[in-house]
């Protein structure tokens, strides 16, 4: 089987720091092709992912400024990408929105598309004009906002090789993410004063939030207490969250997923969540962290993470989001839409039940 992963133009495959969407693709490809997959990767010249690659933009481009250009330039990569891999590849598998209507085509391959956006309603009147894709969302709180009859989670997971579990000390809070409003990176810090435990920053500044960045996180920042380490990379997310007692989540937003909750986890370190989205799918309250309902809770729980183990966070983790169970659920997938017509997913009504049990 060939599968195409068509990725959006703009950043490497696998990012070099920012760029969640992009460490998806590089772990899902990575798997895919330990499992004998033929995979191609539709990506920039930049990528440096061991498999078969092809591109029309050499160089990338991050961030972006949402000019009609930029958005030209997503269009353009797409449509040729899947234009290349109609003449040879099994699936198509997009994770951006301007290859879909090219699933309309007479010929076309079986088409996936994982969405890994927050829920908006005219991309959702969007995807319900085009019948013949196989959605995934990254969470059940996700699908069960979308009416598309067929459409399936698939949870992320992480290579838990490239996660070091760090028995020994750990000093620090920790928050790992872009600095915005909704990441609530002033919970944080609001958080790690109240409890007196230092915190360390790490996460790009976008443009569109400098302002915020300058005016609500910097007069916090004295390189002691709060400490802003700038984007980080493999290293030194291993460094920053396996030295934390938690890692602090105090998301203003119904996030989709939130990768850093199960790389946290990796490294053996417990989450301290505030509710939203995907989280009660993503933490095992009193396993693998805690959600907490406002920050005057996660001030309090702070004191209790202590009695989470650090090797049976990390077990979690494996346990339920590791590269090998989260590619498993995608060839599942790939074989029954090579295998016979896209169908309603009858898996869907399982999603529904509740992940953790007493």
């Amino acid at each position: 089987m060939r599968v195409a992963i068509v990725a959006p133009p703009f950043i490497p495959v696998p990012p070099v720091r920012y760029g969640g969407t992009e460490l998806f693709i590089a772990e899902l490809a990575s798997g895919l092709k330990a499992e004998g997959i033929d995979v191609v990767l539709y990506t920039n010249g930049e990528s440096t992912l061991d498999v078969k690659k092809r591109w029309t933009y050499k160089k990338a481009q991050w961030p972006v400024k949402g000019e009609v250009y930029d958005n030209l330039k997503d269009v353009y990569h797409t449509a040729w990408s899947v234009r290349d891999a109609f003449q040879d590849c099994d699936v198509i598998h997009l994770n951006n929105v301007p290859g879909l209507v090219h699933s309309m085509f007479p010929g076309a391959p079986p088409f996936v598309y994982t969405m890994h956006h927050e829920h908006d309603e005219k991309l959702s009147d969007f995807y319900a004009q085009v019948t013949n894709v196989q959605f995934v969302t990254i969470s059940d709180f996700q699908r069960r906002q979308e009416k598309l009859p067929r459409i399936r989670t698939i949870h992320h997971g992480v290579d838990p090789k490239m996660f070091t579990l760090n028995m020994g000390k750990r000093d620090h809070l920790s928050f790992l993410g872009r600095i915005a409003p909704v990441k609530g990176t002033h919970l944080a810090i609001e958080v790690a004063k109240r409890s007196g435990i230092p915190l360390k920053i790490a996460g790009e500044v976008q443009p569109l939030f400098k302002d915020y960045f300058e005016s609500a996180i910097k007069p916090h920042i004295d390189g002691k207490f709060i400490e802003y380490v700038g984007e980080a990379d493999m290293a030194a997310k291993n460094e920053l969250l396996g030295g934390s007692i938690a890692m602090l989540f105090p998301i203003q937003w119904n996030e989709p997923f939130g990768l850093v909750m199960i790389e946290s986890m990796m490294c053996g370190t417990p989450v301290l969540a505030l509710p939203g989205g995907a989280v009660d799918e993503v933490v095992h309250d009193g396993v693998s962290g805690f959600v907490c309902k406002d920050t005057d809770v996660l001030v309090e729980r702070v004191t209790d993470v202590s009695a989470l183990s650090s090797a049976s966070v990390r077990k979690y983790a494996e346990k339920y989001f590791s590269t090998g169970r989260m590619v498993d659920e995608y060839l599942t997938l790939y074989r029954e839409i090579t295998g016979r017509e896209l169908k309603a997913s009858a898996a869907a009504d399982d999603n529904d039940k509740p992940r953790f049990v007493a």
